[in-house]
């Protein structure tokens, strides 16, 4: 298969078997990318190609008071231009109300986040976001969901019984 692939694009960086059997096809540039997404057959198999919906998008986070008061849909059609795909912003729940912050997530095509952004007349700086660690409400262990878990119901975080 990966002859194929090699035959198709040329030298590419990395393919990989995925758990669900799927094959990751790294390419490293515009033009293999564009190439790969119109392949139908490879290798006389019928394939679909897909772009990763997470590895093709980036998060960077930005803060800024002038925009508490706007709405995250006009902030994300201003920003289009700039390469932003979604906006999020951060809200904390104080005294049991949730609140609006300054901060907003902004998600970007591409695998890197550009320094600074500008926001009507301010340039704005952008931060990486790292998002909260993935934690079971199974097991009360970090990096898998519920609805991977296999380990039996833990009512105290991490115990064994």
């Amino acid at each position: 298969m990966e002859k194929a692939i090699s035959g198709y694009l040329g030298e590419i960086p990395s393919v990989r078997k995925l758990r669900s059997g799927d094959l990751l096809v790294e390419v490293s540039s515009q033009k293999q990318a564009q190439i790969i997404i119109k392949l139908n057959n490879l290798a006389s198999i019928p394939v679909t190609v897909t772009p990763h919906a997470s590895l093709n998008f980036s998060k960077g986070v930005v803060s800024c008071g002038e925009l508490l008061n706007t709405s995250i849909e006009e902030i994300a059609d201003k920003l289009k231009s700039q390469g932003v795909t979604h906006v999020r912003r951060i809200s904390m729940r104080k005294g049991g109300q949730l609140l609006d912050t300054k901060h907003l997530v902004l998600t970007f095509h591409g695998s890197k986040i550009p320094e600074s952004i500008k926001a009507g007349y301010m340039k704005l700086a952008v931060r990486h976001y790292f998002p909260n660690p993935l934690r079971c409400f199974k097991c009360q262990r970090f990096g898998h969901s519920k609805a991977s878990c296999h380990a039996h119901l833990r009512p105290l975080c991490g115990s064994r019984s």
